[in-house]
């Protein structure tokens, strides 16, 4: 595949795991799908904003650079046709870069939110985190230390997973843009548009 298309592709499949990502954090501020009476009772990863910021605001300008790649001209500079295509290629690799660190970014406090558990108010009254090092996700009985809010365990635990598998995915195809953004740089895309003395395809 032409890397311009490729790079198409890519940005094409980042644009809904951007959406979902950032649904996914929203809804983590409505534990159990309701509407908490203090901010400081929800969990401390939710203010982080990982699919908010990292797996949504940070990959929707890396995803617009890829989608516009397949249609860049290439009619270049200093007379080289493929000039303009090679910087574009290029110009992609970093938006990549930034793509990667902001889904990595998200797959971090994910990570780090399943492991350390809800904040809900527990038996003893108190408002904390319960749970020790990820014992809940062997143990479903535990989940009962939690009172409120109602279903707060599955609730997190489900979003934060998606955000977790959300910014995976999302940093493996910026690592493939990467590479490919390199391969269009050094060897130039298989496709050029009309201005470069007609000999390329759109």
């Amino acid at each position: 595949m032409c890397t311009g298309g490729c790079a198409k592709c890519l940005g094409g499949t980042l644009i809904p795991l951007a959406v979902f990502g950032l649904l996914a954090n929203i809804l983590l501020f409505f534990p159990g799908g309701k509407v908490v009476d203090d901010n400081s009772h929800l969990s401390e990863e939710v203010w982080y904003f990982g699919g908010i910021a990292g797996s949504g605001v940070l990959m929707i300008f890396p995803a617009l650079v890829f989608l516009g790649l397949k249609n860049n001209d290439c009619c270049g500079c200093c007379g080289n046709a493929g000039c303009g295509k090679r910087f574009a290629m290029f110009t992609s690799t970093l938006f990549a870069a930034i793509g990667f660190l902001g889904a990595g970014y998200s797959f971090v406090i994910s990570a780090v939110s399943i492991n350390k558990g809800p904040k809900c108010l527990t038996t003893n009254n108190t408002w904390g985190y319960p749970f020790h090092d990820g014992d809940y996700l062997n143990d479903q009985a535990l989940w009962s230390k939690c009172v409120e809010p109602q279903d707060v365990v599955p609730w997190n635990l489900t979003l934060f997973s998606i955000l977790l598998v959300i910014g995976g995915i999302q940093m493996v195809l910026c690592a493939i843009q990467v590479v490919n953004g390199l391969l269009g740089t050094l060897c130039g895309d298989c496709q050029c548009c009309g201005c470069c003395g007609g000999n390329g395809a759109v």
